[in-house]
């Protein structure tokens, strides 16, 4: 089976409130698991994880949560909601990209393009969308391109260059949708300012259930992009990813083994599975 990618969202100290706010919107949804610094979560059946770090990152546009709707009263339904106590990045309205759309942010900063499916070409209800702008701006297909030589199980669907004529260069990534290890996700170019960079409050967690899978995930990524802590590195593009074993929660569960593994892992760049099982 291929290694489960999922977000990762950095809040500071309200990863349970904004988990129980999302179940309350989306249908077939649950936190699944919780610890203080913690909460995994799934929203229509898609896991994710919210992570109590702190004021250190905040959201922006650079990645955002594309929902696909069957119907204007479904669009109706999440705008209302994902706006409350928001802003609005882009009104909803009628575009020829779609009969009804519209980008805002939640209460809590997070960013959700808000999209009436109207032909059924996007078959998973929560999209991760990363958009390439600032210093990436240009660098979309070239990212879709590695992601997919670099995950198993993973397809170029699709990609929708701009025209001639259009308002952005000819050539660049309008839209693309591609899937990694069985998961949809989508990229596009788009200009911005520096505060539209990729950072640390969105971050893809990837886990791997050999040492061996931990050592190419961990040494293909970080080739041209960069080593963090506790299995945190940056791609090439500055995109987070967390490459984790998937023994660790299993380990966390243990209350007699959880302190000694996560004084551990604090010391560690790339995890050492054999270190953690061994403890």
């Amino acid at each position: 089976m291929a290694n489960p990618v999922y977000p990762c969202l950095w809040y500071d100290n309200q990863a349970h409130e904004a988990a129980v706010f999302y179940c309350s919107v989306f249908q077939n949804s649950a936190i699944t698991a919780e610890t203080p610094m913690v909460v995994c979560f799934e929203l229509e059946g898609l896991k994710f994880m919210g992570l109590n770090g702190g004021p250190l990152f905040e959201f922006n546009q650079s990645v955002s949560f594309f929902v696909s709707c069957s119907s204007e009263k479904e669009v109706l339904y999440y705008w209302e909601k994902l706006c409350a106590d928001g802003r609005v990045l882009i009104p909803l309205d009628r575009y020829d990209w779609s009969g009804k759309y519209g980008w805002c942010a939640d209460k809590y900063g997070l960013t959700w393009q808000i999209y009436l499916n109207s032909t059924g070409t996007v078959s998973q209800k929560i999209v991760p969308l990363f958009l390439f702008s600032n210093l990436q701006y240009g660098n979309a297909e070239k990212a879709v391109n590695y992601y997919n030589s670099l995950f198993e199980n993973s397809e170029i669907q699709g990609i929708i260059r701009y025209g001639k004529d259009a308002p952005q260069p000819e050539g660049l990534v309008m839209h693309s949708q591609f899937t990694l290890n069985g998961r949809i996700f989508m990229a596009m170019d788009g200009p911005g300012d520096k505060h539209l960079d990729f950072n640390e409050a969105v971050s893809f967690v990837l886990e791997c259930g050999t040492q061996n899978e931990i050592d190419f995930y961990w040494d293909s990524l970080t080739k041209e992009g960069r080593e963090g802590m506790c299995g945190w590195c940056k791609d090439p593009f500055g995109v987070s990813w967390q490459i984790i074993p998937g023994q660790l929660r299993e380990l966390m569960a243990n209350p007699s083994k959880a302190g000694k593994v996560t004084e551990a892992f604090l010391k560690m760049k790339k995890f050492d599975i054999e270190t953690l099982m061994n403890i």
